[in-house]
């Protein structure tokens, strides 16, 4: 049991599990709180998303409705994770995810691009706006955190403005692809047929998928990603070594604002949802892609398993009865799970410490036994 317990995959899946456990709970203690009545059936309903329904058929379209919106999660996760092994922390990923989302719009709706040169050009801007924070970090010294903030409220006012030009002209959203662009709208190679006929299913989730996998084998089993990794262990012992820390800065950021911004892409190309140019905060989809990175214990394919559960709770929290509970109950219960998320690393450092404790302890009766005989002889 000990030799299980110190793998690093088996500490991630305990600490992710409690951590979720502990979330449902509190939040059921909320609703106690709130209303006891139905607190019991209201916490249900959020794990059973949609399951929710009565019908089979129902139940397999939403289940891919979830799974359109897992993809760009899992995206802005990948993002996250990516710059934190090089000891970088991207907050700027819903800026990034906002930038995607601005160009892949516009670049469908005014200028009538297909889907696959909208999807580049999302990424070339997310790259471009990693790149902005990592050329400032690199060569400013200025954090990454102070300036992706800051970016990420100049590119949602910026993204306003721009996709203004192509909004509905009797609501603040944007135009319907279907209506004005159906030629940008990400292909869907027959997908949708295993979700009944679900028309905003594509390649988008296995495209996300193939990312996480890709993402795994550059960290772990190239020497790029062997550089990145000690560049942010050490900037001065890279650079000492050889390597161009300045340079593995800036692409990692780089990376993870493309990352990012495909995973607006990914979203806003299915027509599943239009952008709001009233909005006034980013998206909570690059902000739950921080706690989806940790949940997955910064492992890009426990990510994938951690941004489905993020997706499903949220959209399980619709399904609570409003009459008893106000709208925002959902929010409130989904949000206490997700801020839990943040302590997947305490849980596995305290894992850690218990087995070094242990192992301490158990050498040390050793040693006591053999002195003991030792003495005896």
């Amino acid at each position: 049991m000990r030799n299980l317990l110190k793998r690093k995959g088996v500490q991630s899946l305990i600490a992710s599990l409690l951590c979720i456990v502990l979330g449902l709970l509190l939040g059921y203690i909320v609703l106690l709180f709130i209303n006891p009545a139905g607190a019991g059936q209201a916490i249900l309903a959020v794990v059973k998303n949609f399951m929710n329904y009565s019908k089979a058929n129902l139940q397999i379209k939403n289940f891919g409705n979830t799974l359109v919106k897992t993809a760009p999660l899992l995206m802005c996760s990948l993002s996250v994770l990516f710059c934190y092994k090089v000891g970088l922390f991207n907050i700027g990923v819903a800026g990034q995810y906002v930038i995607g989302t601005c160009g892949c719009l516009y670049a469908a709706l005014a200028w009538h691009w297909s889907w696959l040169p909208c999807l580049l050009f999302a990424i070339c801007l997310g790259a471009l706006s990693g790149c902005i924070v990592g050329l400032l970090k690199a060569y400013g010294n200025v954090n990454e955190v102070i300036s992706g903030i800051m970016l990420n409220w100049i590119t949602l006012y910026g993204t306003n403005m721009l996709l203004s030009n192509v909004k509905d002209s009797a609501s603040p959203y944007t135009i319907h692809l279907k209506d004005a662009a159906p030629q940008a709208i990400l292909p869907s190679l027959g997908l949708g047929n295993l979700f009944n006929k679900n028309q905003y299913v594509s390649i988008a989730i296995p495209l996300a998928i193939i990312l996480a996998i890709i993402v795994m084998v550059v960290l772990d089993k190239t020497r790029f990603g062997y550089e990145l990794r000690a560049t942010g262990n050490n900037k001065n012992a890279a650079k000492y070594a050889g390597m161009a820390e300045k340079r593995n800065i800036i692409l990692t950021l780089m990376i993870g604002g493309a990352l990012a911004a495909l995973g607006g892409a990914l979203l806003y190309q299915t027509d599943y949802e239009q952008w709001q140019v009233t909005a006034s905060s980013v998206p909570g989809m690059g902000f739950n892609g921080i706690a989806a990175a940790f949940l997955g214990g910064l492992n890009p394919i426990g990510a994938i398993f951690s941004s489905y559960f993020i997706q499903h709770i949220t959209v399980g929290g619709a399904f609570v009865d409003k009459t008893m509970y106000a709208s925002q109950i959902s929010d409130l219960i989904s949000s206490i799970i997700i801020y839990l998320c943040g302590f997947v690393l305490f849980i596995k450092h305290a894992i850690n410490t218990g087995l070094i404790r242990g192992e301490d302890k158990r050498k040390a009766k050793q040693a006591a036994a053999e002195a003991g005989k030792g003495g005896d002889k």
